[in-house]
């Protein structure tokens, strides 16, 4: 398994302090890049991949740091960089190495390591061969642990797996070449919101090592076995999957986490500014704006619906995928997908946020929310459901409840087609509020306060009515 060091430092790693960083492998280094410079790789004469090195990323958003790593890391105050070096098991040297290099870097520009006690000045030996540094050959990705024909392996081991910039790159790589990405970790870590969406979906697992089962999946609880260069099911006599115990075992929780699921559609015009929606409901379910942005996780840009704007408009007519973080004080993160459509310029939204056990989500805010969101953004439709989970959003591997619905909303488009008359009488024993001008208003339908599952074929019902589905 892969080993990560990560060093946080206030000062960008320039390239003196970088090579100061991989002379840990000693004298007679040479130095090359990779992936249009994201990645220096280092490796043993005899091509063994010993440490990848990322490009340094500078990080402008609070909390980044502790959402990710926990509490077992005090980054700078202030922006600061975080680069990661990550260390293969090929080499009984290379976690030592990794952890030399992210040593030097912060004895040069201050700042801290994760895992604490991981740093270190020492000159690290490589056996039996001299140290080079070179690109990942073929396009493989260096941080690739197992490549197989079905399946790319990424073995990871630290508090919180991350959709991280290279993640993206691996996971984009292996739709390319029609593989599975299946990341590996010991038990009692979790991933990302943001990672867990991006792994929906066999083939693509989440692999999780359990002493008593061996691997099970940390989505599905499936135990998995490696079969034909892939993990995939076991099953029984009778051909079914088995669940495993350390997956099925209840975790009992008070926290809860409220879903906001939403689209907007908006005119394709040169003054378009997206995120503006997002902005909206994050204001009116904790009173402040999004304290970041950006492509991957950590997410590194401070909020600013003009810059990721200009950064969908670059990347038209293709989709954007981006994410967004709250203040730590209120954890909540989201993901935004803009689109092209015929109509103009889609943005879908899932906004998650965490509450503790003494907190009460802002279902009373809702309602508002789909007015102002009805009324001046475009809304399209909104589910808006409350589930039993972690307040830091983090995804454990065990089961957690679904969420449960609280309400749905039809945007003056879909009422329109509906029917006005029509989609003010559903099947249901609710009455739709009607919001924005009679002529042409948005319907919000009331379905609950999040603990009674049996509004799920309420809405099943509702949107068989709203769509004329028989």
């Amino acid at each position: 398994m892969t080993k990560d060091v990560i060093a946080l430092t206030p000062k960008m790693p320039d390239t003196w302090a970088l090579l100061a960083g991989l002379y840990a492998g000693g004298p007679g280094l040479s130095v090359d890049t990779g992936h249009d410079g994201a990645v220096v790789q280092l490796c043993a004469a005899d091509g063994r991949p010993l440490v990848s090195l990322e490009a340094p990323l500078l990080v402008q958003v609070p909390g980044e740091a502790e959402r990710l790593l926990g509490g077992q890391v005090t980054p700078p105050e202030g922006s600061f960089w975080w680069t990661e070096a990550r260390a293969s098991t090929a080499a009984p040297e290379a976690e030592r190495l990794a952890g030399s290099v992210a040593g030097r870097l912060t004895t040069l520009l201050g700042g801290t390591v994760w895992p604490p006690g991981a740093a270190s000045t020492d000159v690290v030996p490589v056996a039996d061969s001299e140290v080079s540094a070179r690109p990942a050959t073929g396009g493989a990705h260096p941080t690739v642990d197992v490549l197989t024909e079905s399946t790319a392996v990424v073995m990871c081991d630290r508090p919180v797996i991350a959709l991280t910039a290279w993640l993206s790159h691996i996971l984009r790589a292996a739709v390319e070449s029609r593989r599975a990405l299946q990341i590996v970790t010991p038990p009692g870590v979790r991933l990302s919101l943001p990672l867990r969406t991006a792994l929906t979906g066999a083939p693509n697992r989440w692999v999780v090592k359990d002493p008593d089962c061996g691997y099970y999946d940390g989505l599905s609880g499936a135990v998995l076995r490696w079969q034909d260069g892939t993990f995939a099911p076991a099953r029984d006599a009778s051909g079914e999957a088995v669940a495993a115990e350390a997956f099925t075992a209840p975790a009992l929780t008070s926290e809860r986490q409220l879903i906001v699921a939403f689209r907007t559609v908006h005119n394709a015009d040169e003054n378009l500014v997206l995120g503006r929606a997002l902005e909206a409901a994050w204001q009116a379910l904790t009173g402040g704006a999004p304290a970041g942005w950006g492509t991957a996780e950590p997410v590194n840009l401070p909020w600013s619906a003009r810059q990721l704007t200009d950064l969908a408009r670059d990347r038209a007519p293709e989709s954007t995928q981006l994410l967004a973080v709250g203040d730590p004080a209120r954890p909540a993160l989201a993901g935004l997908r803009v689109t092209r459509v015929e109509r103009g310029v889609a943005a879908d939204a899932t906004l998650t946020l965490g509450y503790g056990a003494d907190e009460a989500p802002p279902l009373d805010a809702v309602e508002e929310l789909a007015r102002t969101l009805a009324g001046a953004h475009g809304l399209t439709h909104m589910l808006v459901s409350l589930r039993r989970g972690r307040r830091d959003l983090a995804v454990p591997a065990h089961f957690e409840a679904p969420p449960i619905p609280v309400s749905y909303t039809l945007g003056a488009d879909g009422v329109r087609t509906a029917g006005l008359a029509h989609a003010t009488r559903p099947p249901l024993s609710l009455t739709p509020v009607r919001l924005g001008p009679d002529t042409e208003p948005a319907l919000y339908y009331p379905l609950g306060d999040g603990t009674d599952a049996g509004t799920w074929p309420m809405l099943e019902r509702l949107m068989a009515h709203v769509e004329g589905r028989p």
